[in-house]
């Protein structure tokens, strides 16, 4: 069946076009008698405005471009919640594209979304270079989310993955372990941060640093533990890239024969809903993810509203989440750092 039109609408109402057009544009110069009849004459045809169309019309626009890094990292999911419920406060309605964390979709994504010719843009977990975000922002406010810009014309969201990491590598150090290994997220947003805060960690407890390179998803984390093993003796500890990273590499682990966390304990960071789940229950590092969200929400619409034009950049404090996958390592583990046999 074909959608309803606004000419439908007026056929049924007995009433001009123009006059349907007034009433869905919330226009007080139509009596109350005529917006009832219009009213009821879409609701019984099912109609609902178009809203790229009425965004067209009246040269303003209640649509967010919205750019996922991701989608199957939950992490996301969690953020445009928290935009979700920031933009719907406001009227506004959010439009989502992908780029699969590949830089050349990412261009074309944010393309097709610019098309739209949406109020604003927020970009999450962008890996796009700094000119193509700068290019975003001259046709419309941009902020950023899990990404660090210096750009005036850019707002930004984000926690602070150095002091994230520093907190996992504290918690292992506590629990006695000096075999922590990094699995870092390679090119991925904010991977540079958190690697820098478990160096920092590891030279702050005088401890050897061993960063194995990988990426923000399950098998990067298993792809980069079974290189790890198979290089020689395991670490007693994991500080995953992220949660997807973490789960990827408890699976390399059992596969392997160790088990999470007698031989090994693992740490992952977000802290998203598959953390929380009981079979894994991992110990991970909380970002505030709706807090996230309704943050860059609400700073993309004091652009789009032109209440600001100075940048925002708010940065979250990260806490640790202790939960299964950590404890003491066993004493048939324990090296010392030298890796001679304690």
């Amino acid at each position: 069946m074909s959608r309803p039109t606004m000419e439908d609408v007026a056929r049924r109402a007995g009433v001009s076009r123009a006059l349907v057009s007034l009433v869905m544009r919330g226009s007080p110069k139509v009596s109350e008698q005529r917006r009832a009849a219009v009213l009821r004459a879409a609701a019984e045809l099912g109609y609902s405005p178009h809203a790229m169309a009425r965004s067209l019309a009246s040269r303003t626009s209640t649509v967010l471009g919205v750019l996922v890094s991701d989608l199957h990292n939950a992490f996301f999911a969690e953020v445009v919640d928290g935009l979700d419920e920031a933009a719907s406060a406001e009227g506004f309605e959010l439009i989502i594209n992908t780029g699969g964390r590949s830089a050349p979709r990412e261009r074309r994504a944010v393309a097709s979304l610019l098309s739209f010719r949406p109020a604003g843009l927020a970009l999450l977990g962008p890996v796009v270079p700094a000119s193509a975000i700068a290019a975003a922002a001259e046709q419309g406010p941009v902020v950023l989310v899990s990404r660090s810009s210096r750009l005036s014309a850019v707002d930004t969201v984000n926690d602070d993955g150095q002091t994230g990491c520093g907190l996992a590598v504290d918690h292992l150090v506590s629990l006695g372990h000096t075999r922590i290994v990094h699995l870092d997220g390679g090119g991925g947003s904010q991977s540079g941060t958190r690697r820098r805060g478990y160096l920092a960690a590891m030279r702050r407890h005088g401890l050897p640093p061993v960063v194995v390179p990988s990426e923000y998803t399950d098998a990067a984390g298993a792809r980069a533990v079974r290189e790890l093993l198979a290089s020689g003796p395991p670490p007693t500890a994991i500080v995953a890239a992220n949660d997807l990273n973490a789960i990827g590499a408890i699976s390399a682990l059992e596969d392997a024969g160790l088990r999470v966390p007698e031989d090994v304990s693992v740490v992952g960071y977000d802290n998203t809903s598959l953390a929380a789940l009981r079979h894994i229950s991992l110990t991970t590092v909380d970002q505030p993810r709706m807090e996230m969200g309704r943050l860059a929400g609400q700073a993309l619409l004091e652009r789009v509203r032109g209440q600001r034009t100075t940048p925002v950049r708010h940065l979250l404090e990260p806490k640790l989440v202790v939960r299964a996958t950590t404890a003491a390592p066993s004493p048939s583990t324990v090296l010392d750092t030298t890796g001679d046999p304690a």
